[in-house]
């Protein structure tokens, strides 16, 4: 009995192992067969969307009177492609039409604020009773309040939510549809570096680009298979001019300059016109993500390698910005924060920006 037990015991563990054996060889076969196929997929060679000529294809661009969306309108205006530009000033709008048109290509502007749906509604009818069919959606709107979270409001955070997040999500949900039908179609968000790590003194917009991320990197995930590419673009700093009509609160002064020498100086910032010809590069090259700036993926390097210590960093960092003035949210331009720092030599990059990229009034 006793051997026959021992027999019972070996055959059952060894039947155990057996199986184990064969699970494990069934999951490294598959685990390299799915190795294969992501390389095939990610070097172009299996079933990877080939590069696309976007000539004669229609794009509409969000918040593109100005600064990086007016720099992607000309760069898909280069490609051939026809120009809907999208902006809440009329002004900065036509301004932003006859530039692109220098280009040789149709351009069509239609005033629209995002964050209203039916605003949206009205800009998707229009745009494709004019040109037929959208071929491309870039969700480039964006608006951003820079100060510590004590001059913060609720409104702030709602206003960056509206305009960031549901700026993004009611043009995607308003061209879906036809897009699926067709089997075909590109969307392209703009988040940012602030959506992937916090960065302090710019919570609301923060928050607002997470929320972006997490939307575009879904929409990647559950699209492809209709064979819909969706790019999420996750910037650092740029050279767009685009600190002129930012807000500032609390030390309006103080603010601005620390934002705008960052955002102006060559070392830690791309240029505009760089960072749109690689966004419309990877849009033909139907990449999942692109990341842009040395800084911005040295942040997101560090981040992922020790969260808690760059949140510790960061933490130091916020105590060498400006402090919040006491019972103080007034809002304030950039262009109305000017010191002798910010008008220096410091920031000329940043001026010839501007005058490329049309930041003159309110932001777009």
């Amino acid at each position: 009995m006793r051997t026959s037990s021992k027999v019972i015991l070996g055959g059952f563990a060894g039947g155990t192992l057996v199986a184990g054996a064969t699970a494990g060889l069934v999951v490294a076969l598959a685990a390299r067969r799915a190795f294969r196929l992501y390389k095939q997929w990610s070097l172009g060679t299996g079933f990877r969307f080939p590069d696309a000529d976007l000539r004669g294809q229609t794009v509409i661009i969000t918040g593109s009177s100005r600064g990086l969306g007016l720099a992607l309108a000309e760069e898909f205006a280069r490609q051939g492609c026809n120009i809907v530009l999208c902006a809440r000033n009329e002004e900065d709008l036509t301004r932003a039409r006859q530039q692109v048109e220098k280009l040789g290509v149709e351009v069509y502007a239609v005033t629209c604020d995002v964050s209203r749906s039916e605003q949206v509604d009205h800009l998707i009818s229009v745009a494709r009773k004019h040109f037929g069919r959208i071929d491309i959606l870039v969700n480039n709107a964006g608006i951003i309040s820079v100060g510590p979270l004590e001059s913060q409001t609720l409104e702030d955070f709602r206003e960056a939510m509206d305009v960031m997040f549901w700026g993004m999500v009611q043009p995607t949900l308003a061209l879906l549809p036809e897009m699926i039908e067709r089997g075909t179609g590109r969307i392209v968000n703009i988040t940012s570096i602030g959506g992937k790590i916090s960065l302090p003194h710019t919570l609301p917009y923060n928050c607002a680009k997470f929320a972006t991320v997490g939307f575009s990197e879904g929409l990647h995930a559950e699209l492809r298979r209709f064979g819909i590419r969706v790019l999420t673009v996750v910037p650092g700093l740029m050279r767009t001019g685009s600190y002129l009509n930012a807000h500032f609160k609390g030390d309006h002064k103080g603010e601005y300059s620390w934002f705008a020498l960052a955002g102006t100086n060559p070392l830690i910032s791309i240029a505009a016109e760089r960072a749109a010809r690689r966004i419309v590069d990877a849009t033909r090259r139907n990449e999942a993500e692109l990341v842009l700036g040395w800084q911005a993926r040295s942040l997101l390097h560090a981040h992922n390698l020790s969260p808690g210590l760059a949140a510790e960093a960061l933490s130091v960092v916020n105590l060498l910005l400006p402090k919040a003035r006491k019972g103080s949210t007034l809002k304030q331009r950039g262009r109305d924060s000017e010191s002798p720092i910010t008008r220096s030599a410091l920031t000329a990059l940043g001026r010839r920006a501007a005058r490329r990229y049309n930041q003159r009034e309110e932001a777009a």
